[in-house]
């Protein structure tokens, strides 16, 4: 069964193709990883278009380190990227992306990226991608769906940037349909969604608030007592509206403000202290973020 067969019959995707617009690329990767020696591998590496993976690197024992390429730079109307991403039994990959995902203002045509994790037995990912700008009148449509099974461990962060405000071009106009979900043995554990049609949700308390970066973290396998010392590292980052909170064993943590590497330098402090205790393993950072 391929790595799409076992994402269908999990309910992840959808169960028919999707057209490939004429106005657009569309890029697809598939990415598998397994174990064997105790070490993780690179089993599955296939792409259609313009998605590839640049290289694997192993900077630790046992994690496989993976950096996914889009070449052209940018995600333009018409265009459909899917990155299709299993690791399994007592596998552990760690999967990051060398820049920020740009998609640019569109004619009308949505550009759409879907994600589709599967982490199976006591196997673990960690997906931290850079950040995604939305251009001022992009038709953006950004879906993550992740699958546990038992025993599997998950952490991982969106970073979303709208509109251009440094230089004076906030998110007016455009569409953004933002989800993430994620289910362990395809039972519902978290479900997000952002939906920006005009300058008014930007604005409204169940929007932005007025800001331009919204982002989340998630952990499985937290626990309460995790709280108290995830919430001091809250404080390197004052006047700033940040919130964390557990569900169960699910770490959810959000930032709302206007600066993506406020939001990334948070968000790797807590993944940098939570390492050791969901893996065992200290925090091997990759090598792409020093670049």
């Amino acid at each position: 069964m391929t790595i799409t067969d076992r994402q269908q019959a999990a309910g992840m995707m959808p169960l028919s193709e999707p057209p490939s617009s004429p106005q657009g690329w569309l890029a697809r990767l598939e990415l598998s990883f397994a174990e064997r020696d105790a070490l993780t591998y690179l089993r599955t590496n296939r792409h259609t278009g313009p998605l590839r993976l640049q290289r694997v690197l192993y900077p630790e024992s046992a994690v496989c380190h993976a950096c996914i390429l889009h070449p052209p730079g940018g995600v333009v109307g018409g265009d459909r990227l899917e990155i299709h991403t299993a690791v399994e039994a007592s596998a552990s990959a760690l999967i990051t992306t060398p820049g920020a995902t740009k998609f640019y203002r569109s004619g009308g045509a949505p550009a759409v990226q879907e994600n589709y994790l599967e982490v199976q037995e006591e196997a673990s990912l960690e997906w931290l991608p850079q950040e995604s700008i939305v251009y001022p009148g992009a038709v953006t449509t950004v879906s993550t769906r992740v699958n546990l099974a038992k025993g599997a461990c998950f952490m991982g962060w969106e970073i979303l940037c709208v509109g251009l405000p440094a230089c004076g071009q906030p998110f007016a106009t455009g569409t953004l349909r933002n989800t993430l979900d994620i289910r362990r043995a395809g039972r519902p554990l978290f479900a997000d969604r952002l939906r920006l049609t005009d300058a008014d949700d930007r604005h409204r308390p169940t929007g932005l608030r007025g800001h331009s970066v919204s982002a989340i973290f998630i952990a499985t396998g937290c626990k309460p007592d995790m709280l108290t010392p995830l919430r001091q590292l809250f404080t390197i980052i004052p006047n700033t509206l940040t919130g964390i909170t557990l569900m169960d064993d699910l770490l959810v943590a959000r930032y709302l403000g206007e600066c993506s590497s406020e939001a990334k330098t948070l968000f790797q402090a807590l993944w940098t202290w939570l390492r050791p205790y969901l893996s065992g393993r200290t925090a091997c950072p990759p090598r792409i973020w020093a670049t």
